[in-house]
């Protein structure tokens, strides 16, 4: 019974602290409510501003059909997302992705072989 209570103790101060304290930051709570000219406050602010909406619709790379940006399968190369109609190119890109962007990039047209795949 003692341990226990010994315990109930320690997750009580636990609970204070993460919720209260300083690991209320790391909960999303901090320290208090932010002021309007507080520098916590725009930082917080200017975060939110930062959020980054993706297109409706871009371009396969690969193949050079145009994807709607909420069904297609992304992938991320040198801090860019670059979307694929399919599960084919997107993987054709992952191996070779400075073939498809950058200054040695193919710019050609669709193949019909590559437009009859991903019907």
């Amino acid at each position: 019974m003692n341990a226990l209570s010994y315990f109930l103790i320690w997750a009580v101060i636990i609970f204070v602290m993460m919720r209260f304290g300083c690991g209320a930051h790391v909960m999303g709570h901090g320290h208090g409510k932010a002021k309007h000219g507080d520098a916590n406050h725009s930082r917080q602010k200017n975060a939110e501003e930062l959020r980054w909406i993706p297109p409706t619709k871009d371009v396969d790379p690969v193949c050079g059909k145009t994807v709607s940006t909420d069904k297609a399968k992304p992938s991320v190369h040198d801090g860019s997302v670059y979307y694929f109609c399919s599960r084919e190119c997107r993987e054709r890109f992952e191996a070779a992705p400075e073939q498809y962007v950058g200054p040695g990039a193919k710019t050609e047209t669709p193949t019909p072989q590559l437009e009859d795949r991903h019907v």
